[in-house]
């Protein structure tokens, strides 16, 4: 089992959401975020001030999945959540040991 950690523009979280359902996913976890990378922020004007906006919002995507599918979703992700602009974020892969679900007691795959 594989755990994808996706970070997004927020306004793409539809597609992505719509597009990982098509390829047969069934459960995502998405938390609202906030980050930056190369981009650094920028700079915005209020009232005549001006001040850096350094953290900007972003969504986070977290999928367990079996590893057969991992390909396939990261193409999914990418697809759909780029726009070909600086910030569309970044994919991360990770191996999870085990997953339990709670309710049932079920492990491994089956859980998932």
């Amino acid at each position: 089992m594989k755990k994808i950690e996706a970070v997004i523009k927020p306004f793409k979280l539809d597609e992505v959401k719509e597009a990982l359902q098509e390829i047969g996913l069934q459960g995502i976890t998405v938390t609202e975020a906030k980050g930056f990378g190369r981009q650094k922020g920028h700079t915005e004007l209020y009232r005549g001030a001006e001040y850096v906006v350094d953290f900007l919002p972003k969504v986070k995507i977290e999928i367990v999945l079996p590893d057969d599918m991992v390909e396939k979703a990261v193409e999914t992700i990418r697809n759909s959540a780029r726009t070909g602009r600086i910030g569309d974020g970044k994919i991360f892969i990770i191996n999870v040991e085990d997953a339990i679900r709670i309710r049932t007691g079920e492990s491994g795959a089956e859980a998932i």
